[in-house]
């Protein structure tokens, strides 16, 4: 892969994962509308271990953005199962924790069903991604149109925590959907509020995404510069993302999320049908 196109996708990683607008729809469609895979070296790169790389740039830039959040939800949920001592944090740890194991089983068999589905058809996967993003884009709008804000973050209960952590299994297995759209937008059907809905995505989203970057670390292209340089891209761009996004929802709503996913999705079913 030539560094322009692994900084090209990096920044596009940084700028897309922690929004609602699914990475991976355009970590799919970039590289198909500039050609870049007729490219036999890319398609091998990509194929492999640089798309993990490139979460794992936005995995640190939320791990740094959160990093304060995570120590106490740590501290707490040890305190919780050793000492008994009963707190939000200690409780919202464990939610996160449970909640990531059924994600995690759901998403590997969800991901097979995908595969069978779509296998090598890419013409199919385009038109399922964008058929994703404009449905998820509607269903965004509609909800956070039409729910208020009643419920803050300390507030999200056992049963919400465990509905919005299995949703996210739907996100990873079939590309368009968006893991940070359907969190959300879960959250958001229960009435909480869009900053908690955002911070509580972030936080699920920390954990499984951090094994899928254990998983395929072995195959990391350590000394490519390529490697790297997306790596950073998708940090630093995700860093700035993420704090954007958490101060525009104090008072912001997802409504330009929604649109924006309604204009791809028909940009790329336009390019499915006349290219």
């Amino acid at each position: 892969m030539l560094i322009y196109q692994a900084l090209i996708l990096g920044i596009v990683q940084g700028l897309t994962e922690l929004l609602p607008v699914s990475s991976s729809a355009h970590l799919n469609v970039i590289p198909w509308i500039f050609g870049w895979t007729d490219s036999c070296s890319f398609r091998a790169d990509f194929d492999g271990a640089f798309d993990v790389a490139l979460h794992f740039g936005t995995l640190l830039a939320i791990g740094l953005f959160f990093l304060k959040d995570w120590i106490k939800l740590i501290k707490a949920g040890f305190n919780k199962l050793v000492k008994k001592q009963d707190s939000v944090d200690g409780r919202m740890f464990w939610y996160l924790v449970i909640a990531t194991i059924p994600a995690g089983v759901l998403a590997l068999v969800l991901d097979k069903i995908s595969d069978k589905i779509i296998g090598d058809n890419f013409k199919l996967e385009m038109i399922l991604i964008a058929i994703a993003l404009i449905v998820m884009g509607i269903v965004l709008a509609v909800v956070d149109k039409r729910l208020k804000n009643k419920i803050k973050y300390e507030k999200i209960s056992f049963k919400q925590a465990m509905v919005i952590g299995i949703s996210q299994a739907i996100a990873a297995a079939f590309p368009g959907v968006s893991r940070s759209g359907i969190t959300m937008t879960v959250a958001r059907g229960y009435k909480i509020d869009r900053e908690s809905a955002a911070k509580f995505s972030f936080l699920l989203s920390t954990p499984i995404v951090a094994a899928a970057v254990l998983v395929d670390i072995k195959e990391f292209a350590l000394t490519s510069a390529s490697f790297w340089i997306g790596v950073i891209a998708s940090f630093v761009v995700g860093l700035f993302v993420v704090k954007f996004l958490m101060n525009y929802l104090k008072k912001g709503s997802f409504k330009v999320f929604a649109i924006y996913r309604v204009i791809l999705g028909l940009f790329i079913l336009g390019l499915c049908i006349f290219r």
